[in-house]
């Protein structure tokens, strides 16, 4: 499906890639879920996959309350800009790795349907409309949005199947 451009394809497409996500995961076992990737990348595990969409998710949900209440919200977080965000990644990923892949399946699940219903509280025009919101610039809420959820579990995917070197069905 191409980058959704309504509110109905923003939903449809975030919580059809999030169950994808989450069947594909499930579908491995328990062994093969715990399993490190091979080394050279930042992300060692599924864990710790999921914690960066978890995260990403609260830092959505962030700007969003920030920006939204009048105030500019620090994008894409305190202390980083785009250009670093592999050291707010890298930050990210310490801050998950006291916590289990149970545990963070299940923020995961939480801030994902926090996601959704800031969605679904909107209008096509104001997830889309673009320099609707002051805090969201030159872009849309809608774009936010899609790279916190739809385009970002596609890239979890792939990054998984990459890893576990799993060949996409044809």
């Amino acid at each position: 499906m191409p980058r959704p451009k309504t509110k109905e394809e923003l939903l449809y497409l975030s919580n059809e890639n999030f169950k994808k996500l989450y069947v594909f995961i499930e579908n491995l076992g328990y062994e093969e879920q715990v399993k490190e990737f091979p080394e050279g990348t930042m992300n060692r595990n599924i864990r710790d996959v999921l914690a960066h969409l978890h995260h990403w998710h609260l830092l959505m949900l962030n700007w969003y309350e920030v920006g939204m209440s009048g105030a500019k919200p620090e994008i894409p977080a305190k202390g980083y800009t785009w250009k670093t965000t592999p050291e707010l990644n890298k930050w990210i990923w310490n801050e998950y790795q006291n916590k289990s892949l149970d545990e963070v399946k299940a923020l995961l699940a939480d801030s994902f349907k926090e996601v959704q219903h800031l969605i679904v509280k909107h209008t096509d025009e104001e997830l889309f409309e673009k320099k609707r919101y002051k805090w969201t610039g030159t872009t849309s809420l809608g774009a936010c949005l899609i790279s916190a959820s739809s385009s970002h579990y596609d890239w979890a995917i792939k990054l998984i199947k990459k890893n576990k070197k799993i060949k996409p069905a044809i």
